[in-house]
């Protein structure tokens, strides 16, 4: 079985080799300063438009609740992915169509649990905690000592952020974002499976639609026909613009030239967007406290990262 991290790097070397250029990619020791900046912008555009996005996903859920938010944040990215895609679904095996329903299932799951999550806490306060998802993944794939450092690192800023005791952020709204973590380490490995199993954003769109059918039972008990209200769907479909179809589009166009691991170092600055985008947009004002909290899981996770990315350097013993 593959590791995690195996999984990513895979993921983008599959997202790499789907442009057919023929030609060698360099490695990315000998890549110029000015080659990497253009990833690293869409990345980090890719970051401010999920963000921004579920800062308007939490205005939209008085109207809609947090399951109709996610229904039609799901239901309207697999119209527009399944649209501009058009994916073939003949001369697949039954392997290839288990890693679209698990990363269908992730990303559905990944949704609703961190939607209810952002109903109840503030919005930088549930990406940080969502972010030790990931964290978690990178610290096991990479059985290094040095990395339980920062998984101490990444404690000690939510012990910080709980203030003691999560009853503080309201204990269901922490569970929820945590799961959704757990969720997002699950979508991180079967996103890059999917990737080497399908050409383009083919898997990507199929497994959106299989994750928009999972939520669509639970936004129709919550909502009802309040998702035809048509100012309820034009918010949803900017949402889901802004949340899905955007970044996940300019994250495939990253990785096709960005190192996997550099990739993750840029994702681990989504909780300080995340609170960003809570101020501006939602009045989320952070303490001090809130504020080292969250800088200090982003400096465990790149930490971790940058760990990995050590140890991938270094050559293999005789």
């Amino acid at each position: 079985m593959d590791s995690p991290v195996k999984d990513i790097a895979a993921g983008a070397t599959a997202a790499g080799a789907s442009t057919g250029s023929g030609t060698s990619t360099a490695s990315p020791a000998a890549s110029s300063r000015a080659t990497r900046l253009g990833p690293v912008a869409l990345v980090v555009a890719g970051g401010l438009s999920v963000q921004f996005g579920s800062a308007v996903a939490v205005l939209l859920m008085p109207r809609a609740g947090a399951l109709g938010v996610v229904t039609l944040r799901l239901v309207l990215a697999a119209a527009v992915l399944l649209i501009v895609c058009r994916p073939k679904v003949r001369g697949y095996g039954r392997a290839d169509w288990g890693t679209v329903v698990a990363f269908g299932t992730a990303m559905a799951g990944m949704n609703i649990l961190f939607y209810q999550a952002a109903d109840r806490i503030p919005l930088g306060a549930a990406v940080t905690l969502e972010v030790l998802g990931p964290l978690v993944l990178s610290v096991i794939a990479s059985r290094r000592l040095m990395n339980l450092l920062w998984a101490g690192l990444a404690l000690g800023g939510v012990l910080l952020l709980s203030g003691g005791g999560f009853d503080r952020l309201d204990p269901v709204g922490a569970a929820f974002a945590l799961g959704a973590g757990a969720m997002w380490a699950t979508y991180i490995v079967f996103s890059a499976r999917t990737g080497r199993r399908f050409p383009q954003a083919d898997g990507l769109a199929l497994a959106m639609a299989f994750g928009a059918v999972l939520s669509l039972p639970f936004g129709i008990v919550e909502a009802g026909d309040k998702l035809l209200v048509p100012s309820t769907i034009g918010l949803g479909l900017c949402v889901a613009l802004m949340s899905s179809v955007l970044p996940y589009t300019l994250e495939l166009l990253a990785l096709r030239r960005l190192p996997a691991p550099t990739f993750a170092i840029l994702m681990s600055l989504e909780p300080a967007i995340a609170a960003t985008a809570g101020f501006l947009v939602l009045s989320q004002a952070l303490a001090l406290t809130d504020a080292l909290a969250i800088a200090l899981v982003i400096a465990a996770s790149m930490g971790a990262v940058r760990t990995q990315v050590k140890r991938a350097a270094l050559p293999p013993e005789a």
